[in-house]
């Protein structure tokens, strides 16, 4: 009993992705995805990753260094090279510790861990860009299957329409020409159709390049509510790492001025000499810093010269995010309006201009061609409505999803 239990989870396992892919795909699931698969978000996470084992390392002291050597080893006369005649010769062994004061290792692990923090924040960016990407080509894909379903509907009226006219001309209550006009009109809405299939199916495959498969269908996506502009730019990305940027800067900054007092290096030694006594030795080493204004301090200007560029790079880029919310927002309050007034004072009389002329014709007050006409007209309406839809969306989108998530912009 328990095989055949296994056998069925097994086979269920197996089938749970087949089902899930055959639901339309929701908005939320497809960010998920994007951020999941996005391989330079990956690259960003091990670049942290990397970062953070560095930042464990930078406050502890160098390694100590074994030191062995022979001293005093005659080079010529009869007792050349051996280490057993010469009452001078000595073998030696150490050991020596270059010594880091509290304050220097301390301020090598800040400027680690600054840089840990700036390649977290490109990790998050890589991620807001794949949920960014993903959204648009969602928007895409979804605004696209609309535009075919528009086409479709009108393929099918026409269609029912040509069987009226030909019905008609049976009866003979209508020409030839009509048949042939509207058998004209059919063919031109099925083409019309076929290039949004087109379009559609493209746009699925472009959608399939970050979710990882192609959806049978797409859920309708959500009204999206963009951020302020403070909190857009709080968490813009690039706002975002040239914040850490500085810091890290400022950080090595604070390392290059620790240079400016120098590490000492102890030394312990054990020397053994041949029918003498041996030696013990105690040593340092202090680096004599007898130009520090020619290195030290250059070393240390060199550095706060970058913290100046950091700086000024993190007001140029806020100035460049502040202009792209106003650009976005301006765009995204303009379509709306457009949307508005496009339905109330087009879309909506010529809806009812063709339900007009259909009526017409249908009662024989309404030359087909008319028909046609209104039909055109309001195909054509409701695609520029369609259009302006997918435009508004798509700029709610990038003010929504350029920013980093809250918590990553901290």
């Amino acid at each position: 009993m328990s095989t055949i239990l296994l056998r069925a989870a097994a086979l269920a396992a197996a089938l749970l992705p087949t089902l899930a892919a055959a639901e339309p795909l929701s908005f939320d699931h497809a960010l998920s995805l994007a951020a999941q698969r996005s391989e330079a978000a990956r690259a960003g996470r091990a670049a942290a990753t990397s970062a953070a084992e560095l930042a464990q390392a930078a406050g502890q002291l160098p390694d100590p260094m074994l030191r062995a050597g022979i001293d005093n080893l005659p080079a010529t006369g009869p007792d050349r090279f051996s280490t057993t005649r010469e009452p001078m010769t000595m073998k030696r062994i150490g050991i020596s510790q270059e010594w880091l004061s509290a304050a220097k290792r301390a301020a090598r692990e800040h400027a680690a861990r600054a840089t840990l923090e700036r390649e977290a924040v490109q990790a998050h960016a890589a991620e807001a860009d794949a949920r960014l990407q993903v959204a648009l080509a969602y928007l895409d894909a979804w605004y696209a299957g609309e535009a075919l379903k528009l086409t479709a509907q009108t393929e099918d009226r026409l269609n029912e329409e040509q069987a009226t006219a030909q019905a008609r001309l049976a009866a003979a209550a209508s020409g030839s020409v009509e048949v042939l006009q509207l058998a004209a009109a059919s063919g031109v809405a099925a083409d019309e159709s076929e290039e949004a299939r087109q379009q559609q199916a493209a746009a699925m495959v472009g959608l399939s390049r970050w979710v990882g498969f192609l959806p049978d269908g797409l859920a309708a996506p959500p009204a999206l509510a963009p951020p302020a502009e403070p909190d857009y730019l709080q968490r813009h990305p690039a706002v975002v790492a040239l914040r850490r940027e500085v810091d890290a800067a400022r950080e090595a900054a604070a390392v290059a001025a620790s240079e400016r007092r120098p590490n000492w290096t102890w030394e312990l030694s054990y020397g053994q000499r041949n029918g003498n006594a041996d030696l013990f030795s105690v040593g340092v080493s202090i680096p004599l810093q007898i130009a520090p204004g020619q290195r030290q301090d250059r070393e240390t200007a060199a550095r706060l010269a970058l913290v100046d560029k950091a700086e000024a790079e993190l007001a140029e880029a806020a100035r460049a995010a502040a202009a792209d919310y106003q650009a976005l927002a301006s765009d995204a309050s303009r379509l709306q309006q457009r949307i508005d007034r496009y339905r109330s004072t087009v879309a909506l009389p010529t809806r009812q201009r063709s339900a007009a002329a259909l009526a017409a014709y249908r009662s024989n007050q309404l030359p087909l061609s008319m028909l046609f006409e209104a039909r055109r007209a309001e195909v054509d309406v409701q695609r520029k409505l369609l259009a302006l839809q997918r435009d508004l969306a798509r700029a709610q989108a990038q003010l929504s999803f350029k920013p980093l998530l809250p918590g990553d912009a901290r």
